[in-house]
């Protein structure tokens, strides 16, 4: 029964999830579809998950997953938001993309590493009431460990490969660029 619970947690996200990534690719080609990316690779992360440590679907799990959406898209917004703050800048793609995942691996480590932590003694499923916070503990760990590898490999390779052109400023390199925010003019 728990199979085919997470086999439908699959379908119920991956089915939409890859049709709004292919009507985001198409419409808006920015940030948008780096989001909807990671939220289809942390929901097959969490069917996983839950397939591993045999676990059914329910109400904590689904806050987890909603715990888990907020922390992966957050990353995700902030490795792209960085590459195209550098792109703006006229910084080739491939140097931004590099770049950009340079000098965002640290804060994404650091809120994932964090995360994982925090979640751990949760996961152990020690003490009173353990059964009920165990599967939400095993969501977050589960789908942020695997996600947050998603998100630092697969995320900046799919951008460096289909990441569109910019034509506003001439390209230049990185020198002279600070890791600073950078505003964008529109």
């Amino acid at each position: 029964f728990a199979d085919s619970l997470a086999i439908q947690l699959v379908l119920v996200v991956a089915v939409p999830g890859l049709l709004a990534l292919v009507f985001g690719w198409l419409a808006f080609r920015s940030r948008v579809t780096g989001v909807y990316l990671s939220i289809l690779t942390q929901a097959m992360t969490l069917a996983l998950s839950l397939y591993l440590f045999q676990m059914s679907l329910s109400v904590v799990v689904f806050i987890g997953l909603i715990m888990l959406v907020g922390i992966v898209v957050s990353n995700a917004i902030v490795l792209i938001d960085r590459v195209n703050q550098l792109r703006a800048v006229g910084v080739d793609r491939r140097e931004a993309v590099i770049e950009g995942s340079r000098s965002r691996l640290r804060p994404i480590l650091m809120t994932t590493v964090t995360t994982l932590f925090g979640f751990l003694p949760m996961a152990m499923g020690l003490g009173d009431g353990a059964e009920l916070r165990r599967p939400l503990a095993i969501t977050v760990i589960g789908g942020l460990g695997f996600s947050t590898l998603l998100t630092l490999v697969l995320i900046p390779v799919l951008y460096d490969r289909f990441g569109g052109k910019r034509a506003s400023l001439p390209k230049r390199s990185l020198a002279g660029v600070s890791d600073q925010p950078v505003e964008a003019s529109s």
